[in-house]
Parts: structure tokens; C-alpha cells; sequence
């Protein structure tokens, strides 16, 4: 049986406790590291927890349970799969934080694991999707640890929410059903929808804008029938450097609430070229915003329709 074991370490300019807490805190995963979709509690403990991540490994989209061994004492968490998914029969690691003054520290990346079989080229297969995840992981991680206190005012989150008088689950089939957004929905050019492994799809979208302009969008989405879609965008318009955000259906007494959110950090550098010379980030914010609670809000008023049809 061959057990690999690597690190992969960096450093950053910011308090040990500060990383440490970031990484802690799983609800900024896909916000810190790229390859990461969503990250979902399944248990929680005061040390120990469940959690369950989507993330791409080598461009595809995977989902797998990890155990967590929290030590804020000594700024190390310990992971392990608890089910891996092939060709990795099982995988584990710590990160460890080590301060290096008041306001730099190490971040270590440690991982332990074996092939299914004992697989040469699985060997290999995983290597370099260890390799390739843990330099971006680290990579994300100084940069994104480093501008967290700059960026503050550039990542900001909203919600669009209706009320309808249906089915959660009308609701939720309507935008599970993105393969057929072409025909319902007009700002909707062209659609390309897999779902290879069932509750995880790849979204590739062609939206026209209110200028007639059509761009291409690319997300990976994960479904929880009949309450919750998750995104993270991956191919991304010129004004962002991330968006992620969730569609929530949430039964009501009258019918069911459908809301939509988003979480988005602005691209500084392409202002100007797209809104002009002038521009602030104000403006930026307030276009982004526009821009996709409009394409929100149709999307929920035609799923309305839709769902209250249905009745």
C-alpha cells in the first residue's frame, strides 16, 4: 500500500490568528479558494465536525465528506475524507499556521494519500490534482487573506426575494430546469447543461443584456431538492472577480418564498475600460447590482408563473 505524503507551504502578510480563522470558518471557502463551489455543515461540534465540499478537481466538478479536528490553541486544523471519491481511495492532511510576527505567518499544507488499487496512474492522476489544488489553494489564500481588510468595501452580498402561491418544489423544478431557460426565459440566448454526477452541474449560459450585447456565463451548481441551489460563477463579466449565491425556497403558509442571492467582489482594474473614466466603485456596485438582480428578479417572476400554473 503506498501512502504519499506532501507540503505545500506559503507565507502572508497577516496575523496567524486571522488565517487561521479563515480557514476555520468554511463558509468562506469559495470565496478564498477557487476550486472550491460550497461547503455545507453536516455536524458541528465545539472541536470536531462534518463537512461536506464541492469543489473541481482537475476542471471536474467532485463532492466529497471531510472530519475537521479544530485547535485554535495551535492554529492547526486536521482533515480527513471520510468517503473519497476515485481514483483516491483515502485522503487527509492538516493546515497548519505558524506566526512569524505580529502581522506575517507560514501557512503549511499538509496531505497524505493513496490510489485505489494501488494505481500508478491513478498515483499520478491525484499528485497532480493535489499539486495543482494546494499551490491555488495557497496562492488564493495569501492573496485573498492580504486583501481582505483592503477589499472590505469591494465584496458585498443582496437578495431578491417573491412570494408565490405554489409548490416549493414547481419552484425549484423551474430552476433546476436551466437546460430549458432558452425557451422560458427571453434574456436567456443559448444554454449547455450537464449533470454528470446527480445534484452537481456545469451551467454554461449565453445572456443578452439590456444593450443587446449577449455574454457568456459559466457556473457550477449544486442542487438540494426542493429548497436550495448553490453557484459559484466561474467564467466571470469584466466587472467581477467573483460571484457566488444561492436560490432558496422556503414554504410559507400562502405558498413558498423564492429568493435569490448573490455574493460579489469588484474587478477595480476593468471600471474605467466598462464604465467610463469617471466611474467610482459606487457606480460599479450599483451597475453590477442592477445588472443581475434584474436578471434575477425575471428569472423568479417567470418561475412564478410557471409554479402558480401548475396549482
Amino acid at each position: 500500500m503506498t501512502i504519499r505524503e506532501v507540503e505545500h507551504e506559503t507565507t502572508a502578510k497577516a496575523p496567524a490568528e486571522t488565517v487561521y480563522r479563515l480557514i476555520a470558518e468554511v463558509e468562506n471557502w469559495p470565496r478564498i479558494f477557487p476550486p472550491t463551489i460550497h461547503v455545507e455543515h453536516v455536524e458541528r461540534g465545539e472541536r470536531d465536525e462534518r463537512i461536506r465540499i464541492w469543489a473541481t478537481a482537475n476542471g471536474e466538478p467532485k463532492n466529497w465528506a471531510s472530519r475537521r479536528t479544530l485547535d485554535p490553541d495551535t492554529l492547526r486544523i486536521d482533515f480527513r475524507q471520510e468517503v473519497s471519491t476515485p481514483p483516491v481511495a483515502a485522503m487527509g492532511g492538516a493546515w497548519i499556521i505558524e506566526p512569524l510576527s505580529a502581522d506575517e505567518c507560514r501557512i503549511r499544507l499538509l496531505h497524505d494519500y493513496r490510489a485505489v488499487d494501488d494505481d500508478p496512474a491513478g498515483l499520478a492522476w491525484i499528485d497532480e490534482a493535489v499539486d495543482r489544488n494546494s499551490r491555488s489553494e495557497l496562492a488564493a489564500l495569501r492573496t485573498n487573506v492580504e486583501r481582505a481588510h483592503a477589499e472590505a468595501e469591494l465584496t458585498f452580498s443582496f437578495e431578491d426575494s417573491v412570494e408565490i402561491a405554489g409548490s416549493a418544489k414547481d419552484v425549484y423544478d423551474f430552476i433546476n430546469e436551466a437546460d430549458l431557460w432558452a425557451e422560458r426565459l427571453p434574456h436567456v440566448a443559448s444554454v449547455r447543461l450537464t449533470e454528470d454526477t446527480p445534484g452537481l452541474q456545469t451551467l454554461e449560459m449565453d445572456t443578452r443584456a439590456r444593450d443587446g450585447s449577449v455574454h457568456t456565463t459559466k457556473s457550477y451548481r449544486v442542487t438540494f431538492p426542493h429548497h436550495k441551489i448553490a453557484y459559484k460563477q466561474v467564467t466571470l463579466p469584466a466587472l467581477m472577480t467573483l460571484h457566488t449565491g444561492y436560490w432558496t425556497f422556503t414554504e410559507t403558509d400562502t405558498g413558498v418564498t423564492a429568493s435569490s442571492q448573490h455574493t460579489v467582489t469588484l474587478n477595480t482594474a476593468n471600471i474605467a475600460r466598462v464604465l467610463g473614466e469617471d466611474a467610482t466603485v459606487a457606480d460599479a456596485r450599483a451597475y453590477v447590482r442592477d445588472a443581475l438582480s434584474t436578471n434575477s428578479r425575471a428569472t423568479l417572476g417567470h418561475a412564478k408563473a410557471h409554479a402558480e400554473a401548475r396549482r
